[in-house]
């Protein structure tokens, strides 16, 4: 079995496509993009890191000969486009969360838009139903594992790093991260809020310190003997093992595996960059054809290639690296449920918990 992108049972809930749909998007991805109008501008606020992004955005000023303006914001960008108001030259917002889209979203600082390219392109539990956002690429966030000091054997689900044997061996980042955030509150979908909570308690008890750092510095910290355990992105530790100039990280990846938790119920979490079309763009037709190109192959192959990601497009594959990971079955929970009252209950949830 080879990955598929979206996962069996993430087609069934999908529910929109066909094989002819899939062969359509295919065989449209593969045409060669028509050049944009000579006015054609589009200002995009992005939280992505620039290294990630910016391959992305030169594929598409080579393809269109548009102008691509960027802002790049780490913190405050519903805070920005709510203060710039109606006078916000924005056009695309782009994230590296779900998280964080759903927060534009419900700001109101998204609008939605008609694009049959994209719905035929983006499975509908990666999007949100009335159009207003989209996700561009997927990756997991599943259980990294000590080679050294952990038999896989020993693992199974999210729900069963509560259990006492792994008190002390556990690394995670802050509770404040959008990522932890999004992985809780698909398990309040799942579980339910009062099972989560007590899972919750369990999982904090066995940390082995209190969450520092980003994901690499989890994974280091596994690779280090201070946990033998750790919860990241796959896109991290495919940047760690594919690093030019890191060869500390590289060595620290390679002692360092990847666990597929709950494979036999709903799947491994998984999480998308977000885009959508800014509520009061002033280049409305040039932030959705910028949006559509994000689905094409030359962009999919980047978000493989340069960013470690999983494409969102059927039938393509990610790289080699990626790949090695092993193939999973996919969370089918529409992601736009995890706005909302639920994210709001997740962080609640944590901060009971005393996940720091």
């Amino acid at each position: 079995m080879s990955y598929e992108n979206p996962s069996p049972r993430s087609r069934r809930t999908a529910g929109v496509f066909t094989l002819a749909a899939a062969a359509a998007v295919l065989a449209s991805n593969l045409m060669p993009v028509e050049a944009a109008a000579e006015t054609d501008i589009v200002n995009i606020y992005t939280t992505r890191q620039e290294v990630l992004i910016q391959p992305v955005l030169d594929a598409y000023r080579a393809a269109t000969g548009a102008e691509v303006n960027v802002i790049f914001i780490k913190e405050g960008l519903v805070e920005r486009l709510k203060s710039e108001g109606a006078n916000s030259p924005a056009d695309v917002i782009l994230t590296a969360d779900v998280g964080y889209i759903l927060e534009a979203d419900e700001a109101g600082l998204l609008q939605p838009i008609d694009s049959g390219i994209l719905e035929a392109a983006i499975p509908a539990n990666y999007r949100q139903s009335d159009g207003r956002w989209y996700g561009f690429s997927l990756r997991a966030r599943p259980i990294m594992y000590s080679k050294e000091r952990v038999d896989p054997s020993e693992l199974s689900t999210y729900e069963a790093l509560a259990d006492p044997k792994w008190q002390g061996r556990i690394c995670v980042r802050s509770s404040s991260n959008v990522y932890n955030q999004s992985l809780v509150s698909s398990m309040i979908v799942a579980d339910g809020a009062e099972a989560t909570e007590e899972w919750a308690k369990g999982f904090v008890a066995n940390f082995a310190r209190d969450p520092d750092g980003g994901d690499r510095d989890q994974i280091m910290a596994v690779a280090a003997g201070e946990c033998d355990i750790a919860i990241a992105n796959t896109y991290y530790l495919g940047g760690m093992l594919t690093s030019t100039d890191n060869p500390e990280q590289k060595a620290g990846a390679e002692k360092v595996a990847v666990f597929w938790p709950n494979q036999g119920d709903r799947g491994v979490h998984v999480n998308v960059t977000g885009g959508g079309v800014a509520a009061h763009a002033p280049h409305k037709e040039a932030a959705v054809r910028f949006l559509e190109f994000l689905t094409t192959e030359n962009a999919q192959r980047l978000f493989a290639d340069v960013v470690n990601e999983y494409p969102i497009v059927i039938g393509l594959e990610p790289n080699q690296t990626v790949a090695s990971f092993g193939v999973f079955e996919a969370d089918s929970v529409a992601l736009e449920e995890l706005g909302g009252d639920v994210r709001r209950e997740a962080v609640e949830i944590m901060d009971r918990a005393g996940w720091k």
